[in-house]
């Protein structure tokens, strides 16, 4: 991706050849975008629940469709291994169903008797929502913010990526296949100054942001000044806890599996390695030949689990975090190579040894390396987790029942995997604590963020 003053430019970044390119929106077509948004509102939030959860049903059904078109689009715009590109897509038609199916009920009424007086709570939409979005999961990340929202009856402002801007006009195409009205799904190439103008803008009722720290806070605070609800999911550091007793098999499958899927770059994403003194060397030991063995190229190919980084700079950001964290006396086990040629391929990494003052344990690393820290014992590796800025998941491997329970209470984040590594799905609540931002996605939780949960009061005399 380059970024310009007048134009987004998407680079393949297996090839490093131009995918396309798209001037940034005008403050007039910024605005455009917003009335159209404005006027889908008006429109959508008429319509009964039940005719808005058929239309999502047909999301998913002109998705489907369009399947291998979208999941070509994603592998050639941010490099994503094809294999995994089509399992977003399915991911992501079966969450239109989810909600389709289930979410009407999750915005029925809710009837109380209060002082011999009858209440009913109501769940009605805000209004327009601007969404700002990641490429890791062009798809997925959109589709799991808009979906609850629009069912709610809010209309959705996409503002992508800018170097998977094909994924979002695809994205749009597909909403209007499916026969929402103009206005209720739509996207804009909004600049920062047209964000901002977005945010600061009276007809946009909240924001949604999937994205970095400092995305979230330059966001948070506009919206904050404009006093509208935001709901943040930001970075993540996710520690994977192997303690003596794990079932060291299943262990080192979910360590590779949960490190190096979508290349490393993914949020709710194991990152932490923190395995107890017991069994530390076994583990490493398998982990290294297991992730060894995985094959890294062109993302297109279907025997390649690893493909490139999404962007050049995101690859040269990483080898310096890497480079950083074995001058501070972390010992090289595998990878920390920048791979010669066309494309952003950094060869997969797993650094020993490495403790929490060093870079590789303080900050998020997006791509594919793996840090591995030793623990004295269980207490010591809860403590070395909690030891982040992030909180979003963590995973913990034992079979000791009563252990996990305990993991589970007292770890600082938004999702804990015992026994598994960490994942997103329709049925659960989705999002972090402390610098991994603030609210819920998916499930009812999600759902009702973007509601105003109105009390109306019966014959009240």
């Amino acid at each position: 991706m380059n970024l310009s003053a007048t134009h987004a430019v998407s680079v393949n970044p297996a090839t490093g050849e131009k995918v396309s390119s798209l001037p940034w929106a005008s403050e007039q077509q910024v605005d455009a975008a917003i009335a159209l948004a404005e006027q889908g509102y008006r429109q959508w939030r008429a319509v009964s629940v039940a005719a808005r959860a058929d239309a999502l049903r047909q999301v998913g059904c002109a998705l489907r469709a369009r399947a291998e078109e979208m999941a070509q689009m994603i592998s050639l715009e941010m490099g994503k291994p094809i294999a995994q590109a089509r399992g977003e897509v399915s991911k992501s038609a079966n969450l239109c169903d989810w909600y389709a199916e289930h979410g009407p009920a999750m915005l029925a009424s809710e009837a109380t008797l209060v002082e011999n007086n009858n209440a009913v709570i109501e769940y009605r939409p805000l209004g327009p929502i601007l969404a700002i979005m990641p490429w890791n999961f062009p798809l997925w990340q959109v589709l799991r913010g808009a979906v609850p929202i629009l069912l709610a009856g809010n209309s959705y402002l996409l503002k992508h990526a800018p170097n998977v801007l094909g994924c979002a006009a695809l994205i749009g195409e597909i909403f209007a296949q499916a026969g929402l009205p103009a206005g209720v799904f739509g996207w804009v190439n909004a600049s920062n100054d047209g964000v901002s103008q977005t945010i600061n803008d009276p007809r946009i009722a909240a924001v949604t942001v999937t994205g970095s720290v400092r995305a979230g806070k330059a966001i948070g605070a506009q919206a904050g000044a404009a006093l509208k609800k935001c709901v943040l999911e930001l970075g993540g550091s996710d520690p994977f806890i192997v303690l003596n007793d794990a079932d060291l098999d299943e262990a080192v499958k979910a360590a590779v599996i949960g490190r190096y899927q979508n290349t490393g770059q993914v949020c709710a994403a194991a990152k932490r390695f923190i395995v107890e003194a017991g069994i530390a060397d076994a583990f490493s030991t398998r982990f290294v030949a297991a992730v060894e063995a995985l094959k890294m190229g062109d993302p297109r190919d279907e025997v390649n689990y690893l493909g490139p980084m999404a962007r050049f700079d995101l690859r040269d950001e990483l080898h310096q975090q890497v480079t950083a964290t074995l001058a501070e006396g972390a010992t090289l086990l595998l990878g920390a190579e920048k791979i010669a040629g066309a494309g952003n391929y950094y060869a997969p990494t797993v650094l020993g040894n490495v403790t929490p003052e060093m870079t590789g344990f303080r900050q998020e690393l997006f791509g594919p390396v793996a840090t591995i820290t030793v623990a004295r014992d269980a207490s010591h590796a809860l403590a070395l987790a909690n030891d982040s800025e992030f909180g979003l998941s963590a995973t913990v491997f034992t079979t000791d029942v009563d252990e996990a329970e305990r993991f589970s209470r007292e770890l600082e984040c938004g999702g804990v995997f015992i026994n598994g590594y960490s994942a997103s799905d329709a049925r659960v609540a989705f999002g972090g604590v402390k610098k991994s931002g603030f609210g819920r996605e998916l499930s009812h939780f999600g759902l009702h963020e973007f509601c105003n949960v109105q009390t109306v009061w019966k014959d009240r005399r």
